[in-house]
């Protein structure tokens, strides 16, 4: 039998680095640094819903925590002159403390624009999931989705999926459409994966989507090669 694996996770340590890097010296810190990472990250969930947030990075050192958000709308993270930007990190700070008292590194939240959202999973499956709640067929917003990530030059195949009371019908279904090749059991295949729930008055809609950007060979004298970002703010 086989064994459904995340594409994530299928390919830490080969061309995928881990979202959350520190390094705990004993059981109560990284019991208290595994608790601050799922609230970082389900407030940021919540709070930044609609802001096309892609992905939270967590990294540690002695002295300093360090938060990026990968977004595909920076402006409204960032606010008028930096205002939400400044709110939302004092926020973080709150939470932080809330969380782990005895920790008393700095806290530092740096935002990273996506310069290409068809290209990145959370950004599509978030496009979905807005379609959808805007009470438009499911059918268009698939196709229309799709054809919109296959005309991005870096993308070489995209899966979607979506499933529930698809229309508002009495029964659970599930629906997919795909365009191009997703080779889920190479390696090297830079493939994004995001999982999305679009909220609807007659139930939760699942989403998933899967996008492959070609693959990856690493070089011999560095580190692989992964997707373009640039830094907004530090």
């Amino acid at each position: 039998m086989t064994h459904t694996v995340h594409p994530y996770a299928h390919r830490l340590g080969i061309i995928r680095d881990w979202k959350s890097r520190w390094f705990a010296a004993d059981k109560k810190s990284f019991r208290e640094n595994l608790k601050t990472d799922e609230a970082v990250r389900a407030f940021l969930k919540k709070r930044l819903r609609g802001t096309h947030t892609s992905n939270v990075e967590i990294e540690r050192t002695n002295t300093e925590l360090r938060i990026t958000v990968s977004t595909a709308r920076p402006g409204l993270v960032i606010g008028r002159s930096g205002e939400n930007a400044t709110k939302l990190r004092t926020e973080l700070g709150k939470l932080v403390k809330r969380v782990a008292p005895n920790d008393r590194r700095s806290l530092k939240l740096d935002i990273v624009e996506v310069r290409q959202p068809e290209t990145d999973a959370a950004v599509v499956a978030y496009m979905v999931a807005e379609g959808l709640e805007k009470r438009m067929p499911f059918r268009r917003v698939l196709k229309q989705t799709v054809e919109k990530v296959i005309a991005a030059r870096e993308v070489e195949g995209v899966r979607v999926t979506i499933s529930g009371r698809l229309g508002g019908a009495e029964m659970s279904r599930k629906e997919e459409i795909k365009k191009g090749r997703i080779p889920l059991q190479t390696f090297r295949a830079d493939i994004d994966f995001a999982h999305e729930e679009a909220y609807l008055p007659y139930g939760v809609i699942g989403i998933k989507v899967w996008i492959y950007r070609g693959n990856i060979y690493q070089d011999k004298r560095g580190p692989a090669r992964l997707p373009d970002q640039a830094p907004v703010r530090g």
